[in-house]
């Protein structure tokens, strides 16, 4: 069972270590390139700040956003702004979405996120953690994927995975991690390709991440690529 409390702390962990690093940056190197093509980093913080509004809406009743359209249009619009304006905005926005985290609601109700997608309430917080610690990875200022606490590598591994199962795209998968779980994706049936690595190794073929798998062991067939997230 989730636990939305301890996620929510882990939230505002994940929120410090962001906002420390990111004090340290400047306006020239906010307009640099981040981890994720086309994006600089004033982009993943402008994304960052308007989803932590889009899960107020979540929580709240409402769309999500607005639209695909103007969820880009709001990242677009905020990308160039100075660092002392992102940091704000950073924080302002994550404060709003803890304050909404404190009404009294239905953690076991089931809430409706992007392009229908739906979840239990419960595991929102958690959602907010992967984007708050896995951006900060996306920055490119030194978090790496092998920084990430343990806990939340193991958990998003689960998540991606989870993600994967059945897709007809992807291959049956056994998932082989050097902690000794196993795990699987892909499509239905017994898997044809297994796939060994560090947890950090495994997340970052299943999130698109980092050098994408090519550190990671393969047998039974090629490393299968995985669809964008």
């Amino acid at each position: 069972m989730t636990d939305h409390v301890h996620d929510l702390r882990s939230v505002r962990e994940a929120t410090d270590r962001l906002l420390t690093a990111v004090a340290k940056l400047d306006n020239a190197a906010l307009a640099e390139e981040s981890h994720l093509p086309g994006w600089t980093r004033g982009h993943i913080l402008a994304h960052l700040a308007r989803n932590a509004d889009a899960l107020v809406n979540v929580f709240e009743g409402r769309p999500m956003y607005e639209s695909a359209t103007a969820r880009d249009a709001d990242i677009e619009r905020d990308a160039g702004r100075p660092l002392e304006e992102h940091l704000a905005d950073l924080r302002d926005s994550a404060a709003r979405f803890m304050a909404t985290t404190e009404h009294d609601q239905d953690w076991s109700r089931t809430v409706e996120l992007r392009n229908g997608v739906t979840d239990r309430a419960a595991n929102v917080p958690f959602r907010r953690w992967i984007e708050a610690d896995l951006h900060h990875v996306d920055l490119n200022i030194g978090y790496e994927l092998s920084d990430l606490p343990d806990e939340f590598t193991d958990r998003e591994v689960d998540f991606l995975a989870d993600r994967w199962s059945g897709r007809p795209e992807v291959p049956p998968v056994a998932l082989v991690a050097t902690d000794g779980r196993t795990r699987r994706t892909g499509s239905a049936g017994d898997p044809t390709v297994t796939v060994s690595g560090t947890p950090a190794e495994l997340l970052a073929w299943l999130a698109g991440r980092g050098d994408k798998g090519a550190a990671l062991t393969t047998s039974g067939g090629p490393l299968p690529e995985l669809p964008p997230l």
